[in-house]
């Protein structure tokens, strides 16, 4: 041990110990980014804050705080053709009438 209370290796606050809390923090920005993203917020925005130093602790526990219960799920987009089955399986057009707008759409 020297005067810093460090260990030989520098496992502390300097040296290799620092580089390997930075490393751990950035980590830590990028998995709150990904679930930012998948929850529809603003994964940049979290991302930066949690990383400024002094600040980041605060912003960590503020998302965990804020952040949606859960991730929003994507609306999946159906294509027209699949929209004009549907409207006819339900009866809202004839059967020329689906015929002809698929004819349309294929072109």
């Amino acid at each position: 041990m020297n005067g810093f209370g460090m260990t030989p290796f520098g496992f502390g606050f300097f040296g290799f110990g620092m580089l390997f809390w930075w490393i751990l923090w950035v980590v830590i920005a990028y998995l709150v980014y990904q679930d930012a993203e998948k929850r529809g917020m603003n994964g940049l925005l979290w991302f930066i804050l949690v990383l400024i130093p002094m600040v980041g602790i605060v912003a960590l526990i503020i998302y965990l705080i804020v952040r949606e219960t859960q991730p929003q799920v994507k609306e999946e987009t159906k294509s027209s053709l699949e929209i004009l089955k549907e409207r006819y399986a339900k009866g809202e057009i004839s059967h020329e009438e689906y015929e002809r707008m698929k004819k349309e759409l294929q072109e």
